[in-house]
């Protein structure tokens, strides 16, 4: 077996990060308007959340009252720089400094967020913030099974698929097998370089449309 560091890892700091396209700042009350706005008329959006889609104002606020402290887990709303609002959320949980492992999850974006260079940087942002700044050696993904956006932007992001957790949770009174999926120490260089690869302005042509698909900046 190989030796490591065995020294625990940082816990992620609530702070702004910002990108070139987004904005991720610490999940706070005076985000849920411009949330609740984008949630709307996106209910199959939360198919495979343990939440939402929330009917009224209140509801999303109570959401982000439940989540924005949580000791387990940090969360941030995601801001394009292209609209300028707030329009999705993502966090860092399932925390295990001792194991310098950490999970990417909790991910909703909204319609408009959803698939565009924006999205992609929000989770880079958080992946490079655990990987590089924290040193955390384990990366996280996991996901209801049958999520099959969810399984594809992992594996678009250089998430190995380790397998499947058969009855492994129950989600609004339905049980859920769960695909999980890693980035290690080891293997995250090449990762992250085929993201910042693939986010350079000159792979995208004046309508915005990516020259190369990421899978092509992975060695």
């Amino acid at each position: 077996m190989k030796e490591v560091d065995p020294w625990p890892r940082p816990l992620p700091a609530r702070a702004k990060m910002l990108g070139q396209r987004v904005s991720l700042e610490p999940l706070q009350r005076r985000h849920g308007l411009e949330l609740f706005e984008a949630a709307r008329g996106a209910d199959e959006s939360f198919a495979y959340l343990s939440y939402g889609p929330f009917s009224t104002r209140g509801e999303m606020d109570g959401f982000i009252a439940r989540h924005m402290a949580l000791p387990g887990a940090a969360f941030w709303a995601v801001r394009p720089v292209t609209s300028g609002r707030a329009s999705g959320w993502l966090s860092l949980m399932n925390i295990e400094p001792e194991n310098a492992a950490i999970e990417l999850g909790n991910i909703w974006f909204g319609p408009a967020l959803q698939r565009t260079r924006a999205a992609t940087e929000a989770m880079f942002l958080l992946l490079r913030h655990a990987a590089d700044e924290l040193g955390y050696r384990r990366l996280v993904w996991k996901c209801n099974a049958l999520n099959t956006a969810s399984r594809r932007a992992a594996e678009r992001l250089g998430f190995a698929y380790e397998g499947t957790l058969r009855a492994h949770m129950v989600v609004k009174g339905r049980e859920r097998d769960t695909a999980m999926y890693s980035i290690t120490a080891e293997e995250w260089p090449a990762r992250r370089d085929a993201v910042l690869a693939w986010m350079a302005e000159e792979n995208f042509d004046a309508e915005g449309n990516a020259r190369q698909r990421l899978a092509t900046f992975r060695i």
